[in-house]
């Protein structure tokens, strides 16, 4: 599983530096053409990951139930995240990762509840929802790279 631990940071460091490039304006800014924006994509990496591994698991998650509410799936941007929000995404995007793979390696994972994805698989274990979230994450950074292009 380390494997998969490590390609996450690779994708999340590339998702970082994506982000880098533009200010809060631009972040928040819904392109032509999408329902979301680069910053709402970010935020809902951060949530879906702990959605997977820790919901799913039956486990409190490590962030604050106002980014679930603000990120998981179906939400949409509403209104300007602020600075300050942007920059507590940041940290939570590593460090989520760090704890996720301390937990799995403690055995803190011990129950998992099946899940039908919208991508038409079936998770039945945290192995298989920390596999998945990388394909996800996949997925979202290039929605992320493609609104990169019409943001100006």
């Amino acid at each position: 599983m380390k494997e998969h631990f490590e390609f996450l940071r690779v994708s999340r460091q590339n998702t970082l530096n994506l982000i880098s490039n533009f200010d809060n304006n631009q972040l928040n800014q819904i392109p032509e053409g999408f329902n979301n924006n680069l910053i709402w994509n970010f935020g809902h990496l951060v949530v879906t990951q702990q959605l997977l591994n820790y919901g799913l698991s039956g486990l409190p998650l490590h962030i604050e139930k106002s980014l679930v509410d603000n990120y998981k799936k179906g939400t949409k941007p509403e209104g300007i995240v602020s600075n300050e929000e942007i920059e507590s995404l940041k940290k939570l995007f590593l460090s989520c990762v760090d704890q996720t793979e301390l937990d799995y390696q403690h055995g803190v994972f011990k129950s998992f509840k099946t899940y039908p994805t919208s991508f038409n698989a079936t998770l039945t274990s945290i192995k298989e929802a920390i596999a998945f979230n990388n394909i996800h994450e996949g997925l979202h950074l290039g929605y992320m790279m493609a609104m990169q292009r019409s943001i100006g």
